[in-house]
């Protein structure tokens, strides 16, 4: 029988095998057919703290896109009554370009990415200042990743899109971080709502600054019902964020559909447990006081000074500074970013201490020494233990930072003159070793 094609982006055309799928989307469309219309969500979601939302979309091309969108654009303002956030979605991308968006919290990408240069650095400044952003789906897809470099390699980390999925199915995503405010509602395993379902050129485990909360579960295999393209094993990230930035990537958003009458066959939000990440993750994209806090208070995507107990000084990059072998000092606290630093996790509850401006180089033992008073610097990060600090949280919400390979606690002088150089000594619970932590915007 003739195999009909389904639109598809330009140089993007696929042939979908009707023969393979008869049977299971009459089975898929007897189990959703119900579920049409937006599922709710006042039950599984805690009120938060009010916030803004908007959406951008294409809305033009491939009828699975098209249909997400339409539900998305049902299902986030009944969430959003439920939940205390607004939502607003638009076509107008050029909002990303004129300063539209700054009134939002969060930026969401339904089924596309800003085409034009002015757009695109206008969501890079967005986020760069601090806003959250979620995208779904096609806003990682693209063939050539070298036309937005930052966007596709250095922020989403994935590449160029490399195989897919079909048709649409369920699977089965093994949770990978519960500590995140996302995931931290979500079980270890948890089955998706149907979705076709994106590979990348990219491996992103190799990426240090990516954290995957989500993949496939091998017990999913073999993913799809069109023996040329099924993934049968393998390792396919579905839920991750940058650590760098406030944001959040999900694979999901693309519908079963009869392609013949434009029927939906399926719903994207038909997993309660898969709404449940959309809602927290937008509470903590957007800063919502009462979203689920991590296991461990601080922020790895947040930026923060380090105000010591002793003298009230902050530690300071010298001169701003962030050259190898930069000294760091005590000094008045100023609010640049030479006194802002980013705790990134390595192993082990321990982190390097990245500075904001430049947040490859981190706050180092000179030297690798393990001796007591040995300086402390910035340097570029290469894994070495005088790079990696175990935060130990005290009674009053302060922390002591314990240096991985001598043991020894960070410290300052203890008293209040600027431009003393932070040193490693014999932790002993002094002011001078004990620093607050303020998280900057």
């Amino acid at each position: 029988m003739p195999r009909p094609t389904r639109p598809t982006r330009p140089g993007r055309r696929r042939t979908v095998p009707w023969r393979h799928l008869a049977a299971r989307l009459l089975a898929v469309s007897a189990l959703v057919w119900g579920l049409t219309a937006p599922a709710g969500a006042a039950s599984a979601a805690p009120q938060a703290a009010p916030f803004k939302v908007i959406a951008f979309y294409n809305g033009t091309w491939d009828a699975a896109h098209i249909d997400f969108v339409k539900e998305a654009n049902q299902w986030f303002p009944q969430a959003g009554a439920e939940n205390g956030f607004t939502y607003r979605a638009t076509t107008d991308w050029n909002l990303l370009a004129n300063g539209g968006v700054n009134e939002y919290q969060v930026v969401l990408f339904l089924d596309d990415a800003p085409r034009t240069a002015a757009q695109r650095s206008g969501f890079e400044r967005y986020v760069r200042g601090g806003g959250g952003w979620m995208g779904f789906h096609v806003s990682a897809f693209t063939t050539d990743a070298g036309s937005w470099p930052w966007y596709y390699n250095s922020f989403l980390g994935s590449g160029n899109f490399r195989s897919n999925t079909w048709g649409p199915t369920t699977a089965v995503l093994r949770t990978e971080d519960r500590t995140h405010p996302a995931t931290t509602g979500l079980p270890a395993t948890f089955t998706s709502a149907v979705s076709e379902w994106y590979s990348w050129s990219n491996d992103l485990r190799a990426n240090p600054d990516i954290k995957i909360l989500a993949s496939v579960d091998p017990s999913s295999f073999p993913l799809g019902t069109d023996p040329n393209q099924s993934w049968y094993s393998g390792y396919y990230p579905i839920l991750w964020t940058n650590t760098q930035y406030r944001m959040l990537y999900a694979n999901f958003g693309h519908n079963a559909m009869n392609y013949d009458t434009g029927t939906r066959l399926s719903s994207t939000f038909a997993s309660a447990t898969q709404n449940r990440f959309l809602l927290d993750g937008l509470k903590w994209l957007a800063r919502a006081a009462d979203g689920p806090a991590p296991t461990d208070p601080i922020d790895p995507t947040a930026w923060y000074t380090l105000t010591d107990k002793a003298s009230g000084t902050c530690v300071d990059a010298r001169a701003a500074a962030t050259a190898n072998g930069t000294p760091v000092q005590q000094y008045t606290c100023n609010g640049t970013l030479a006194q802002q630093f980013q705790f990134r996790p390595t192993d082990g509850g321990h982190a390097r201490i990245a500075i904001r401006g430049n947040p490859n180089q981190v706050v180092d033992v000179t030297g690798v020494s393990t001796a007591d008073n040995a300086p402390v610097q910035l340097w570029a990060y290469g894994g070495g233990g005088n790079q990696q600090w175990l935060p130990v949280r005290e009674g009053d919400g302060a922390y002591r930072f314990t240096a991985r390979h001598s043991g020894k606690c960070l410290s300052t002088s203890g008293g209040a003159a600027n431009g003393v150089r932070l040193v490693q000594r014999p932790c002993d619970g002094s002011a001078a070793q004990s620093f607050r932590l303020t998280a900057q915007p």
